[in-house]
């Protein structure tokens, strides 16, 4: 029965990543811990590959529609993804399990790293729920060194926090290069894409992988990203923005309270 659950939460990690173009790692990495009872470095592996295939599939109709920018896609995901490498092979593992024992709260890394991730989702949700007109993109002037910058902070961020990063990255392109809202979502899956599918095979060399189950949840993912996509066509975009917003902030202070009251 749970396991049916699971296949049917898969496919809700589709639609969210083809309706609002990020919050899949969000949904899939306790689904696979949860539901399927996979350990957490396993289920983070999985997460890179069933976001990262969805994401790619997913960005392709995107493309069609003229809602993928390839050239702020490549700007902000090559740097991004060194940023990415660097925090996690050698940043991340530099931080102490304990880092101070106050007496009455102990703080971890566990702690440090899904509260600065919980943090930068109610953030960003606030940023995204004020302004939920959509930028004019011919008023912006499009800086490249500023998106590379940009691609640098937010990989550091992905990085130490070990997310898919589009609840990061789609306020960054709309605020920070102008991009409109359903084209920061279509771009925000290439980039997504990149980011995951290169820091799985880095798992992949040294894992077991259980392909079948992988590519049969991926499959679902993959069908659910489609009828998101479909979905967005008939919900406009400031519509979809502000429930983004709203989304990424409940999740954000479930985090936070949880690793602050019940550890």
């Amino acid at each position: 029965m749970m396991e049916w659950i699971g296949y049917v939460f898969a496919i809700l990690i589709g639609m969210i990543l083809g309706l609002i173009g990020g919050g899949g790692s969000i949904l899939s990495i306790p689904i696979l811990v949860y539901i399927f009872n996979l350990d957490p470095v396993t289920a983070s592996a999985y997460s890179l590959f069933i976001v990262g295939m969805t994401s790619l599939i997913g960005a392709i109709p995107k493309y069609r529609d003229h809602l993928v920018n390839f050239r702020t896609g490549f700007l902000f995901g090559v740097p991004s993804i060194v940023s990415i490498f660097i925090t996690r092979r050698w940043i991340v593992p530099a931080i102490p399990e304990i880092l101070a024992d106050l007496g009455f709260f102990i703080i971890t890394k566990r702690f440090l790293l899904l509260g600065i991730f919980a943090l930068l989702m109610i953030i960003a949700s606030v940023t995204m729920i004020r302004n939920s007109n959509e930028m004019n993109q011919e008023d912006h002037r499009y800086n490249y060194l500023y998106v590379i910058i940009e691609g640098i902070l937010i990989g550091f961020l992905t990085g130490l926090v070990g997310a898919g990063g589009g609840f990061l990255i789609i306020p960054g392109l709309i605020l920070l290069t102008g991009l409109p809202f359903k084209t920061a979502v279509g771009t925000s899956l290439f980039i997504i894409a990149i980011n995951s599918l290169m820091g799985f095979v880095g798992d992949a060399l040294h894992s077991h992988i259980d392909w079948i189950f992988l590519l049969n949840i991926t499959a679902l993912a993959v069908s659910g990203i489609m009828v998101g996509h479909q979905l967005s066509r008939y919900v406009s975009a400031a519509r979809l923005r502000y429930s983004f917003g709203w989304f990424v902030l409940f999740t954000g202070l479930y985090i936070l309270t949880r690793e602050l009251f019940f550890q």
